[in-house]
């Protein structure tokens, strides 16, 4: 078979596309499963199921409501796998129910039990004994009655607004007239979800479990609950129903509205509170009248209720993780610093003598920062240019970089305003840098800046040389040791006049067509990866050998998969590890069936993408911060960039390609079908757990 012989409506079939929306929920089953995992400690175990929670929570805030937008505007469009809108939320409904009972299950018949084995008891109100009780009712009078409003609904009352994710009771009351009444609490986000009755080493029960303390905690809307008639007196309290609103809290801006994109920003951060309902979550118990009162007020169906038979928001057991057990999580990280970094030497010099890789969270994030330090407080420094994405709350780099302003450099940043739910933290940093006199850009009002650059200007005798950080993942000290990234720093000169070129693109809005290096979305990335994947075609086509390997968090652009099926019908092997979505449907008879598709989930968050290609022999190898969907080849600023450097290349293959695909202990392999199934190993195989033999080499 030749390279063009491929029948493209073979090639865009529906049936050869996995529902992207399918994919995902899938994901997140493998997140839940590694709660439901006893690879993993205990409070490790709690916390996948908080992030399962969290998870679901975005996916509604964003896919769900558009597809419900979509589905209220008559939108006949299609997605690849040929599903309309109101399809899709039948598959999500569908998909969902028995994973919702799944995450509750688990928490409620597996890790709270064992949890409470081990001294760390969750507890809910109508266990407490008159001692605890006494406790939670004193806390409930000092701390949390203070700060309650009770919103009664009547003709004078209207119903009140539901902000996005707050949980709340429903309170049925009957007054002093016999009527029936009902009334809206919103448990206050701004306490602790979990109170904890006591902590104390002499207690009896710790005695009887045999440890040495117990910590008890008991959920706060359920302390509420028990005391809600201080709030009502002269009334009588029927009963109370938790209950939990999701609304819609995507939004795009519209370039002509934008003059002040920092403001537009900050209004469309305080709308998402009044964004359309997309979720009702209630307690199980919660009689049909009452329910029914919160669907016609909030506009919503049946369709849209979800019945919990547990604690709302489990999201909260990250409070629960955070409790000081250290015997139940993982060993802590100790990060390893490359060895060309272990000196007293500047980190500008140790550049100069040849790139240097860092692989977090196994390599310390450490030197990034101190290479922006550094530049802010060398003398020879003439100017630092920055992107910042998701820089977290308390950011070193910013610090650095407002540091290097007060110290007379010329600072650029690029704060990019529209990182999505860290809009509120990039205000704050922009303002910050702004207020020392760093020029700041506040992205694009068409797309997001989402590349991984800094650029050190320095005057370096008679010459000024540039020093480059380019990666896959954010500047955020904080995530860099919870996702696994690449970074490389280099002073080659081709590098320095890309990054240059890309600052000048961003910041002066320079019409930019190639750079010499650097792939760039949405510029030359899309035709440049194209023509990479074209070139293996070919040359498999001729003398065979062709192989691509591919890693990344999400597949889901329809023309590069077209693409890869091409590929795979030339014969062409290609492995791939993703992460989270995958739309490319492998190993199907004459269209795939040299594919394969792993996805590790694990201890760390799987974060770097790697492109490599065979290339007969002279492989290339590119890192960068775009994954392989439309949004981030046509929608995102992104830069995806060559590893030169032989011995670089060689360790990210062993270390993240190699060694990935070798997982058999937290990889699991894509089927045809959608689902994905443990990457079976034979019986005398040893286990290979990817992430776990990282920190052992580290």
């Amino acid at each position: 078979m030749t390279a063009t012989s491929v029948s493209s409506s073979v090639l865009d079939a529906h049936q050869n596309y996995f529902n992207r929306e399918l994919s995902w929920i899938e994901f997140n089953r493998r997140v839940l499963q590694e709660a439901q995992s006893s690879y993993h400690p205990p409070l490790e175990r709690t916390k996948f199921l908080a992030i399962f929670a969290t998870n679901l929570d975005e996916f509604y805030m964003i896919r769900v409501s558009g597809l419900q937008e979509q589905m209220l505007a008559e939108v006949d469009d299609v997605s690849p796998d040929g599903r309309t809108a109101r399809e899709t939320l039948d598959l999500i409904n569908k998909a969902l129910t028995p994973l919702l009972d799944e995450h509750t299950h688990a928490w409620e018949q597996e890790l709270k039990p064992l949890l409470a084995g081990h001294g760390l008891c969750m507890l809910n109100y109508d266990e407490l004994d008159e001692h605890q009780r006494g406790m939670a009712n004193d806390y409930f009078r000092r701390t949390v009655f203070p700060v309650l409003t009770p919103l009664v609904v009547d003709v004078g009352h209207p119903f009140p607004h539901i902000s996005n994710l707050s949980l709340s009771l429903a309170v049925v009351m009957v007054d002093a007239q016999g009527r029936q009444r009902f009334a809206r609490v919103k448990v206050p986000p701004s306490l602790p979800r979990l109170f904890q009755l006591t902590d104390c080493a002499d207690d009896e029960r710790a005695a009887e479990l045999g440890v040495p303390c117990v910590h008890r905690l008991v959920w706060l809307d359920q302390v509420i609950a028990a005391n809600i008639g201080q709030l009502f007196p002269g009334v009588e309290i029927m009963a109370t129903y938790a209950f939990r609103v999701t609304r819609d809290t995507d939004f795009e801006i519209q370039v002509d509205e934008a003059d002040d994109l920092i403001s537009t920003i900050e209004r469309h951060v305080q709308d998402r509170r009044f964004g359309t309902v997309v979720r009702l979550e209630v307690a199980h118990d919660m009689p049909s009248d009452v329910c029914n009162i919160l669907l016609r007020n909030l506009t919503l169906t049946n369709d849209d209720v979800r019945w919990v038979d547990g604690p709302l928001d489990l999201s909260s057991l990250h409070e629960l993780y955070r409790q000081p057990y250290p015997e139940l999580k993982d060993a802590p990280l100790l990060a390893h610093t490359p060895a060309a970094l272990q000196t007293e030497a500047s980190i500008f010099s140790q550049i100069r003598k040849g790139d240097i890789l860092l692989h977090h969270p196994y390599d310390a994030f450490a030197p990034v920062v101190d290479f922006i330090v550094a530049a802010a407080n060398d003398k020879n420094v003439l100017a630092i240019k920055q992107t910042l994405y998701r820089a977290g709350k308390d950011s070193p780099i910013v610090k650095a970089l407002i540091q290097a302003a007060l110290n007379g450099k010329q600072v650029a940043a690029i704060v990019e305003l529209k990182a999505r739910f860290d809009e509120e933290n990039n205000i704050q940093w922009a303002r910050a840098l702004e207020d020392v006199g760093v020029h700041v850009v506040y992205g694009l009002p068409e797309i997001k800046v989402h590349c991984k650059v800094a650029l050190v200007v320095r005057r370096e005798g008679e010459q000024i040389r540039r020093y480059v950080h380019l990666s896959t993942g954010n500047y955020n000290a904080t995530s860099a040791r919870i996702y696994t990234d690449l970074g490389m720093f280099t002073c080659r000169e081709d590098f320095g006049e890309d990054a240059t070129d890309l600052f000048n693109y961003l910041t002066g809005f320079s019409y930019q067509t190639q750079f010499k290096r650097l792939l760039v979305a949405p510029i030359s990335l899309r035709h440049q990866l194209a023509q990479l994947i074209e070139r293996e075609i070919e040359q498999h086509v001729k003398s065979g050998g062709g192989h691509l390997i591919f890693k990344m968090n999400a597949l889901v652009d329809p023309d590069l998969i077209q693409l890869l099926y091409r590929a795979s019908q030339v014969g062409v092997k290609i492995d791939l590890i993703i992460r989270g979505i995958c739309c490319l449907r492998p190993g199907v008879p004459n269209l795939s069936e040299t594919i394969n598709v792993i996805s590790i989930v694990g201890r760390f968050l799987e974060h770097s993408r790697v492109y490599w290609f065979r290339n007969g022999g002279a492989d290339e190898l590119y890192i960068g911060s775009a994954d392989l969907m439309q949004r981030n080849l046509d929608r995102r600023v992104e830069a995806v960039f060559p590893i030169l450097d032989a011995s670089l290349r060689g360790r990210i293959r062993d270390e993240v390609l190699d060694l990935g695909l070798r997982d058999n202990v937290k990889a699991r392999r894509l089927c045809a079908d959608g689902s994905y199934e443990s990457n079976v190993r034979a019986a005398n195989d040893l286990c290979v757990d990817s992430q776990m033999e990282l920190l052992r080499r580290s």
